[in-house]
């Protein structure tokens, strides 16, 4: 039986949403797959009106923290609208670019072939609801890449938000400010 992920869309609540790449695959250490990923959510914060607090991509998962601004802001609709456009280019590319890889995204299920850039299920969702657990989670996302040896201090790794809270200048890929009643 599988074990479906349930996201609880309740107004006011910010998400930590986590989700990882294929069999943990490292398919997020590539330039090109992580743009892709700032495009995705880029645009799925134009359409379904979210806004965007923190996030890091590390090499085969990413974290993101989000705060719903509307009621089209369904979470299982935000990955969505994120996760998919991410998939069907990378698979295009290797299909095209690099077909010795098509193995590292591929499985069977019966008779249907089926190839995947991430992990099925929706992943980890955590709903926030207070400003001190909610920098908590900032600080857990921002430190990731440091605890795993991949940089010396959060603000160094090119897809985080850390560098944004420190200097208020975006890199790739801008943060919203987070209201005051959020930082209390």
């Amino acid at each position: 039986m599988r074990v479906h992920r349930r996201s609880i869309d309740e107004p006011h609540h910010a998400h930590e949403l986590t989700f990882s790449c294929y069999q943990r695959r490292p398919f997020l250490r590539s330039e090109r797959t992580c743009l892709w990923l700032v495009e995705a959510i880029n645009e799925a914060r134009e359409r379904l009106g979210f806004l965007l607090w923190a996030y890091v991509f590390m090499p085969e998962h990413a974290h993101l923290l989000v705060f719903p601004n509307s009621t089209k802001s369904k979470i299982s609709e935000v990955l969505r609208c994120i996760k998919q456009p991410v998939g069907f280019k990378a698979i295009q590319f290797i299909e095209r670019h690099a077909p010795e890889f098509l193995s590292q995204v591929t499985r069977q299920r019966g008779q249907r072939t089926e190839r995947l850039f991430w992990q099925s299920g929706g992943g980890y969702d955590r709903n926030i609801t207070e400003p001190r657990a909610l920098l908590a989670v900032i600080e857990y996302i921002h430190q990731n890449p440091g605890r795993r040896g991949l940089v010396n201090r959060p603000e160094e790794w090119r897809w985080s938000s850390a560098s944004s809270y420190l200097s208020g200048e975006p890199r790739d890929l801008a943060v919203d400010p987070i209201p005051p009643e959020w930082t209390d």
